[in-house]
C-alpha cells in the first residue's frame, strides 16, 4: 500500500473532524502467549489504516488545521541493543521519513507533549475500551487541562467516539484495497485447491491444515483466522479448530480457511468428500446449500439492502430442506417461524476488509443498510445435520456443508473475488479423481 493511500485516508478523516478537534489512536499491544513467548504481532487495524505503520507502542495523533504539523506519530526510539534482540525499529526519524508523519517523537515523551496538542481543542475523537489502561491516560491528560482552567488552558469539552466517522470510512474499500483483498481471496484459492489434490481417507485434519499455512506463508501471508477442518462429525461444529481427527473413508470435511495479505482478509469455505465422491444424500445437501449462495450473491447488488441475501438464501435453503424432506409444512410458516435454524443457525454473510468480520454498521437507523459499490461481504450459506438430530434418518447424519466466498459490490454487479475456486460438485469429484489417478 503506498503511502499516499493513508494520506487521502487521514486527510478524508481531518475533513470531517473539523478544525478545533484532535484524534488519537493507539497502536495495538505485544500479547503474552505464555510466560516469556509472545503472539505473533498484528497491528491494530484502525491505526494501520490511518499509518501503515506495524510496530507497537505507538501512537497516532491528527490534529486538523495545525500550522506545524498535523499528523504526529509517537514511537519507540533506536535502541541498538534491543534491535538486536527484537528487529529493527523505525525510531521517530523513520516515522517521520518512511510512514510520512509530519512529526514524530519519542513514545516516553508523550505525557509531556500531548496534553499541549489537546489544549484549544473542542473536541477529542477516540475509540473507548479497547485499551482501558490507554483509556485511563487519555482521560488523564483532559482532565489535567482542566484542573488548569483558572490559568487560562482551555480543555477539550467533548469526547467523540471515532468509531463513527473512521469505520464508515473502512468500509467503502479504495482501489488498492480492493487489489490486496483480491490478492488475499487469489492466495486462499490456491490452499483450498492445494488441500483438495491432497485429501485422501486416513489423513488427520492437521494434514490438511498444515496444506493451507503452507500455501498462505510462500505466498507472503497468514492466516486470516483460525482455521476450520472438520471431517465427519466435526462438519457439524460450526467453529470447530481442534483440527486433529483423522478423515474417514465416506465422509466430508469442512474447510473454512483462508488468507490475510498485507493485513487485509479473505474468507473462503469448501466443502467436499474425503474419497472424493458425493454420496447421495450428500450430494443433496451440497446441491441445495450452493442453490442458495448463487441466489444470495445475485441479491448484492447495489440498492438491495444488507439482508435481502441472507433472506433469499433463507426462501431457498427452506424450500429445499421440505423437498428433501427434513422438513414439513409451508414454505412461508416454516419461515416465518424460523424452522430452518434447526439445520441453519447462523447468517449468509459479514463485512470483509482488515478484520474477518470487518465493522460498519448492517443499519441506518431502524432500516438494513444499502449495498453500495465498494463494499465487500461474504456469501455463505450451510446446512447443518448433526448426528441424533430428531426427526431425521440417520443417513443424513453428520452431513455439514458451508460454501462461501468473498463478494465486492461494484456498479456492474457482484464481483466473486474467490471465483476461480471450484464448487460445482461435478467439477470437485472431477479435480479429486484426477488427483486420485
Amino acid at each position: 500500500m503506498q503511502s499516499k493511500e493513508f494520506a487521502r485516508r487521514r486527510r478524508e478523516l481531518m475533513r470531517m473532524m473539523g478544525h478545533g478537534s484532535i484524534a488519537i489512536v493507539p497502536s495495538a499491544r505485544e500479547c503474552i502467549r505464555n510466560r516469556d513467548s509472545h503472539y505473533p504481532f498484528r497491528q491494530d487495524s484502525d491505526f494501520h489504516y490511518l499509518s501503515g505503520f506495524p510496530e507497537p507502542e505507538a501512537v497516532l495523533v491528527l490534529v486538523p488545521g495545525r500550522r506545524q504539523a498535523e499528523y504526529i506519530l509517537f514511537c519507540r526510539e533506536r535502541d541498538p541493543l534491543m534491535e538486536t534482540w527484537n528487529g529493527r525499529r523505525a525510531g521517530p526519524d523513520g516515522a517521520t521519513r518512511d510512514y510520512a508523519a509530519d512529526d514524530a517523537f519519542p513514545i516516553g515523551d508523550i505525557d509531556d507533549i500531548l496534553p499541549g496538542l489537546l489544549e484549544n481543542r473542542e473536541r477529542v475523537f477516540y475509540t473507548m475500551g479497547n485499551y482501558p489502561e490507554f483509556d485511563k491516560r487519555v482521560i488523564g491528560w483532559v482532565n489535567g487541562l482542566r484542573a488548569q482552567a483558572k490559568t487560562g488552558l482551555h480543555s477539550p469539552e467533548e469526547f467523540v467516539s471515532l468509531d463513527h466517522l473512521l469505520h464508515d470510512m473502512r468500509l467503502y474499500k479504495s482501489r488498492p484495497e480492493q487489489a490486496l483483498m483480491r490478492q488475499a481471496a487469489s492466495i486462499s484459492v490456491r490452499a483450498h485447491q492445494r488441500a483438495m489434490r491432497a485429501c485422501r481417507p486416513g489423513m488427520n485434519e492437521a494434514e490438511l491444515e498444515a496444506e493451507f499455512l503452507h500455501e498462505f506463508r510462500r505466498h507472503g501471508g497468514m492466516p486470516a483466522y483460525n482455521p476450520i477442518v472438520g471431517g465427519g462429525a466435526n462438519s457439524c461444529i460450526l467453529h470447530y479448530v481442534e483440527n486433529n481427527q483423522p478423515l474417514g473413508d465416506g465422509e466430508l470435511v469442512l474447510i473454512d480457511a483462508a488468507c490475510e495479505y498485507q493485513n487485509y482478509a479473505s474468507d473462503v469455505t469448501r466443502t467436499f468428500p474425503v474419497n472424493g465422491r458425493y454420496t447421495p444424500e450428500q450430494r443433496a445437501v451440497y446441491e441445495l446449500v450452493l442453490k442458495a449462495q448463487l441466489a444470495a450473491i445475485d441479491k448484492m447488488r447495489t440498492g438491495n439492502h444488507w439482508n435481502q441475501p441472507h433472506e433469499e438464501a433463507v426462501r431457498v435453503l427452506t424450500a429445499g430442506l421440505v423437498k428433501l424432506g427434513l422438513l414439513k409444512g409451508t414454505v412461508s410458516k416454516l419461515i416465518k417461524d424460523e424452522a430452518y435454524k434447526k439445520f441453519y443457525m447462523h447468517r449468509t454473510g459479514h463485512w470483509l476488509g482488515l478484520d474477518v468480520h470487518d465493522v460498519g454498521d448492517y443499519k441506518v437507523g431502524d432500516e438494513w443498510r444499502e449495498l453500495e459499490p465498494g463494499m465487500v461481504m461474504t456469501a455463505e450459506p450451510g446446512i447443518y445435520i448433526a448426528a441424533g438430530t430428531r426427526g431425521v434418518h440417520k443417513r443424513w447424519w453428520n452431513i455439514g456443508v458451508r460454501i462461501e466466498d468473498d463478494v465486492l459490490i461494484t456498479r456492474k454487479g457482484p464481483e466473486v473475488l474467490s471465483a476461480a475456486l471450484i464448487k460445482h460438485p461435478d467439477e470437485v469429484e472431477a479435480c479429486m479423481q484426477r488427483k486420485a489417478a
